[in-house]
């Protein structure tokens, strides 16, 4: 059997470009689905939320099976659902068929996840928070190609199922890849780490602290991101390129992790990202005009580093977790967003309801509701910061001893 690093690396980028054209063309087209199909915010955040609870059943589930069966065969069935719910999409008729779509391309999403993650810290033991970090530069990196898809083939009168379409290119592309290569077992398998150990590695409180963190960050990123479209189409014209921006922002970051993490240790890098994305959601939700573009770019700073370095600080200081420990997170972050989305798209018309219409009142009333969870982040990581300096010293101690 020949590993084939690089090559694996970049057909796991690709798989994971995938999953997140469909977050950039599905945030881009919300609204247009809204009209054609004639659905209210409330049913719009409930297709939008069937993506992120499909998410996370299918990364908890793969997360308990992957070292079982295998990496490669969780990307293959990947590849099925991303192809069905593609082409369901596509085809759709009205909310059950969106629905449905939207299911197949989550758990297609989080099966990407359950088996990319560990695929990535098991090919680069040395270098994992790094690694992961260019490989989720990835997720914001789909996201501007597929706004931009979006608005530019808007621009030009093609319709939104065509827009959908053009995911069918990289799924075709990066199941051929996976098929051709081989692949290693996990690093807990190779380690020797028992299934024992690896659940009760889970039952450490630093582990169980950051799972319930990996709720805020994925919220305070995925949700403001994925309806910012909605958010803020009465505050500009250019809803849409305010996405596309904040998640350039997080491309060029996390492109540049290595030199970052070089300076910065991966907990102070969270308390940074979380007092940022705190100012940044303020200021969303009150500036208008030229300003908003700043406030954007300060947003894409904050929420830039959230989802590899969380993954990252859990499995370098937590390895015996494995991929089970890697795959909770993940799926501890969407299963939080798509509860959080259910419930703001209801708040949402709510509202608008109550202030005759004023849809640009709630969008701000739902940013300002959002701001709380990063302020709480920013608590819980100034927390962590002190512990881990704590363990530190600890530790140095002991080595002199």
């Amino acid at each position: 059997m020949q590993i084939n690093r690089e090559q694996l690396f970049r057909a796991s980028c690709l798989s994971l470009l995938v999953t997140s054209l469909s977050f950039g063309i599905r945030a881009g087209i919300l609204n247009k689905l809204g009209v054609d199909f004639q659905l209210d915010k409330a049913q719009l955040g409930s297709i939008t939320a069937t993506a992120f609870w499909g998410f996370p059943l299918a990364v908890v589930i793969g997360g308990f099976i992957v070292d079982i069966i295998g990496m490669k065969r969780l990307l293959v069935l990947a590849f099925v659902f991303h192809l069905a719910g593609i082409l369901l999409t596509i085809f759709a008729q009205g909310f059950w068929t969106l629905y449905i779509s939207t299911l197949l391309i989550g758990l297609a999403n989080g099966t990407v996840e359950a088996a990319c993650n560990p695929l990535v810290t098991s090919l680069y033991t040395d270098n994992k928070t790094t690694k992961l970090n260019h490989f989720h530069l990835w997720f914001p990196g789909g996201i501007v190609i597929g706004t931009l898809i979006v608005f530019f083939f808007t621009k030009l009168g093609i319709n939104w199922q065509v827009q959908v379409a053009m995911m069918l290119i990289p799924t075709l592309i990066y199941g051929f890849l996976f098929s051709r290569l081989d692949f290693p077992v996990t690093e807990r398998v190779a380690s020797g780490v028992s299934t024992g150990d690896m659940y009760k590695a889970i039952a450490n409180p630093l582990f169980i602290f950051m799972f319930i963190c990996m709720f805020g960050t994925a919220i305070t990123e995925l949700f403001t991101g994925q309806w910012i479209d909605v958010l803020l189409k009465n505050v500009t014209d250019n809803a849409l390129l305010i996405l596309t921006l904040d998640t350039g922002i997080m491309v060029i970051g996390r492109g540049f992790a290595k030199p970052v993490l070089k300076k910065i240790s991966p907990q102070a890098l969270l308390l940074i990202s979380a007092i940022l994305g705190a100012l940044g959601i303020y200021l969303l939700g009150t500036v208008t005009g030229v300003a908003i573009y700043g406030a954007a770019i300060i947003f894409g700073m904050g929420v830039c580093f959230f989802w590899p370095t969380m993954l990252g600080f859990v499995n370098t200081n937590m390895p015996e977790t494995g991929a089970l420990g890697l795959n909770l997170m993940g799926g501890a972050g969407m299963f939080a967003v798509s509860v959080y989305t259910m419930f703001m798209g209801s708040y949402y018309d709510q509202i608008v309801k109550s202030s005759n219409g004023n849809e640009t009142l709630a969008g701000q009333q739902i940013l300002h509701t959002t701001l709380m969870i990063p302020c709480a982040l920013v608590v819980a990581f100034i927390g962590l910061n002190i512990y881990m300096k704590g363990r530190a010293k600890k530790s140095a101690a002991a080595v002199q001893v």
